[in-house]
């Protein structure tokens, strides 16, 4: 190669690197999709329906953060239960939603044990429900190095940031927020201590939370999910042992979705499997408790005066006063689950909430299944809706 191409091909590699450098330096400066920021005015700055990359955000700023009490699950636990306004409920305690939409049960236990490793957490309330207990890999996005163990976190994320940098689509995203274009209509999760803006979530151009066309989606998604493997409960297990033995308080729940859902499993054969996985987990917490551990396991599921609201469909009404859809509910049932587990207002009826122990599970799922059948019987047409919407082609993804 003679002087000249060498000179030629050096410039063009300086400009490429140069172009790169200003692309990803702009980028990070920008940052629209949050994943460096915490308690910063970019945190209020209002964004799309969508919350791109939230568990790049989440991650960062639990580690900056530091709460003391963690939030742990998928949308219905991000979606559902409030955190910037509970630092009364844990006695002035800092308080983070760490949940992220879209996670499994092995998504989830990489946040939480995150959670522990960049805090010293006090309480971690961990939401959870049979279709998501698996470990197979969930939509959150957990990619490699959020949730890393070992030093330098923030040396180690800004490197990723930089290189996330890099990609069309956060570059398009910036130049929307530079030209004034970015359509913001909600605010993001972490200006709400990692609960969803329910802007975001009643917002038109959302397309489905609080409508009658969301339940027959919702229904078939939750009947079709995968149920609860030996693999993901032994996990599960893990995680649970070594939060113990670093002193966090537990309290584990089993989210409160629509009565609808828990009766999906029920028309697709799956109840049995989701009881075993109900006795499993009351004995793996009452183990737990008798070496020690502060853990408690609460059911919110099932056929009570919050799960068998009446839906759409038959009252004519699109907004439920207790859920979006069928599958996520609203936080004033977030506040109920949260005085439940830890007392205060506002005082949850009498009939929510049920802490599983392995001396009571088998009355607890003996009144599930009676309960169950007094449903189909009152809730006629509400069955017969589940029925035929399980029978349905499923609409592409």
């Amino acid at each position: 190669m003679d002087t000249n191409a060498r000179r030629y091909l050096a410039i063009f590699l300086a400009c490429v690197l140069a172009v790169l450098a200003i692309v990803s330096g702009m980028n990070y400066h920008v940052d629209p999709y949050l994943l460096h920021q915490w308690d910063s005015p970019l945190v209020q700055r209002l964004r799309p329906t969508a919350e791109k990359l939230s568990v790049w955000g989440k991650t960062y700023a639990v580690a900056r953060y530091r709460p003391a009490v963690v939030y742990i699950g998928n949308s219905r636990t991000e979606m559902g239960l409030p955190a910037s306004r509970m630092r009364t409920l844990f006695e002035g305690k800092s308080v983070f939603n760490s949940a992220v939409s879209g996670a499994s049960i092995g998504d989830a236990i990489l946040l939480a044990e995150h959670a522990a490793r960049v805090s010293r957490v006090d309480t971690m309330v961990w939401g959870i429900d049979a279709p998501s207990f698996s470990l197979a890999r969930g939509s959150a996005g957990v990619e490699p190095g959020l949730t890393d163990d070992g030093p330098a976190f923030f040396v180690r994320r800004a490197l990723l940031n930089i290189k996330r940098g890099l990609s069309v689509d956060m570059t398009h995203d910036s130049w929307r927020i530079l030209s004034g274009s970015y359509d913001g209509v909600c605010l993001s999760s972490l200006a709400l201590h990692g609960q969803r803006d329910q802007a975001c979530i009643t917002s038109r151009k959302h397309g489905w939370a609080g409508t009658a066309r969301a339940f027959t989606p919702r229904l078939q998604e939750f009947g079709d999910g995968p149920m609860p493997t030996a693999p993901a409960l032994l996990a599960f297990d893990t995680s649970v042992g070594k939060l113990c033995r670093g002193g966090t308080r537990l309290r584990l729940y089993i989210n409160p979705t629509h009565a609808l859902t828990l009766d999906a499993l029920y028309w697709r054969g799956k109840w049995d499997a989701m009881q075993q996985w109900q006795r499993d987990l009351a004995q793996m917490a009452g183990r737990y408790r008798r070496q020690g551990c502060d853990v408690r396991l609460y059911d919110f599921s099932g056929f009570n005066s919050i799960t068998s609201e009446p839906i759409p469909q038959v009252t004519g009404v699109p907004a439920m006063r207790y859920y979006w859809e069928a599958s996520h509910y609203r936080d004033n049932v977030g506040q109920f689950i949260l005085a439940r587990l830890f007392g205060g207002a506002p005082q949850p009826p009498a009939d929510f909430g049920i802490e599983l122990t392995d001396t009571g599970i088998a009355a607890h799922q003996a009144a599930m299944r009676a309960a169950r059948e007094r449903y189909h019987a009152q809730h006629a047409a509400e069955t017969a809706y589940l029925r035929h919407a399980l029978s349905l082609p499923r609409a592409p993804k």
